[in-house]
């Protein structure tokens, strides 16, 4: 068995208007779900990924609106890496957020930057052969496009206990052991990567990642399941989430990790050409919807607004 990659980042936000035009508007990505936490009904989930809401480029949020921001801390992702084609992308991602206020790094074909809630952001160039996970939008050449994750950076105060279970039972490879590892499949390969922690501990809340998922086939889950078990890793019953299912485990330096399935996928219950349009409820939650409805933030539809045409 091999996991494929990274299956999301799930990240916490306390004003989803605002997440929606950072993440739709400004880096192109399309709003394919519009949902709520299903551990929370009362908050949204907000989901961005490619055209098609494609597992490798899928960025999500819960919206708890005016909890105050967190830090990064041992035992959290730090950072999230998105790929990109070539120094001209970095060279236009570069201008398009010095234009709108975003300041920027650039070092050695990389690009670092915050969101709004100060959670850092990378994106780097990236030669690979894995097929570019592309979202359509006006002001955003598909050649310049975010092409889906390359990896995470967390922090660790001691990177080497989780050595063996990354190794033995997730099937990481060691890119540069304990520092550095690689979840590669048949198709899509994710990195992940250790970082000194600082001293302060860390502390949930916005512009903090919450977790990070692998992908899985769905008929390899259950038996993934029992090879985190066997290995330590403490993990949660299957948990169907009707977009996917998902298991739930911290890893020994303490990031919380989730290995999600690669189906049934978003266009479920939304045809794929009006995904994230409309608030959509898993069928065990839509007796909710009266009630859930009227406490969520009425939200922008970026591709409305930018003209943006669907697939």
């Amino acid at each position: 068995m091999k996991l494929e990659g990274i299956h999301h980042v799930t990240c916490v936000t306390a004003d989803a208007p605002r997440n929606v035009e950072f993440y739709a508007g400004l880096l192109g990505l399309r709003m394919v779900k519009k949902t709520v936490n299903q551990d929370d009904p009362t908050v949204y989930h907000l989901f961005y990924a490619d055209e098609h809401g494609s597992a490798g480029s899928d960025i999500t949020f819960f919206e708890y609106p005016g909890v105050p921001r967190g830090r990064a801390g041992a035992g959290m992702v730090h950072r999230i890496t998105w790929r990109v084609g070539s120094e001209d992308a970095l060279g236009f991602w570069e201008e398009r957020l010095g234009a709108a206020g975003v300041g920027a790094e650039r070092d050695d074909g990389r690009l670092r930057f915050q969101d709004p809630e100060g959670l850092d952001l990378e994106l780097a160039q990236v030669e690979t052969d894995e097929k570019p996970l592309l979202a359509l939008h006006p002001d955003v050449p598909s050649e310049v496009a975010l092409q889906g994750f390359d990896g995470v950076r967390v922090y660790s105060r001691q990177p080497d206990a989780s050595r063996q279970f990354l190794d033995a039972t997730l099937g990481f490879t060691a890119v540069s052991a304990p520092l550095e590892w690689e979840a590669r499949g048949h198709e899509r390969s994710g990195a992940y990567a250790y970082d000194e922690a600082p001293p302060e501990r860390g502390r949930g809340g916005a512009g903090t990642v919450h977790h990070v998922a692998w992908s899985a086939r769905m008929d390899e889950h259950e038996a993934w399941r029992e090879r985190v078990a066997r290995g330590g890793g403490a993990p949660t019953p299957v948990i169907d989430r009707f977009y996917f299912r998902s298991i739930y485990f911290r890893e020994p330096s303490g990031v919380l990790f989730e290995i999600a399935t690669l189906g049934p996928g978003f266009a479920t219950d939304e045809s794929p050409e009006r995904l994230g349009e409309r608030l959509s409820l898993p069928p065990n939650f839509e007796a909710l919807r009266e009630k859930v409805e009227p406490l969520l933030t009425p939200l922008p539809n970026p591709r409305e607004r930018a003209g943006a045409q669907g697939p």
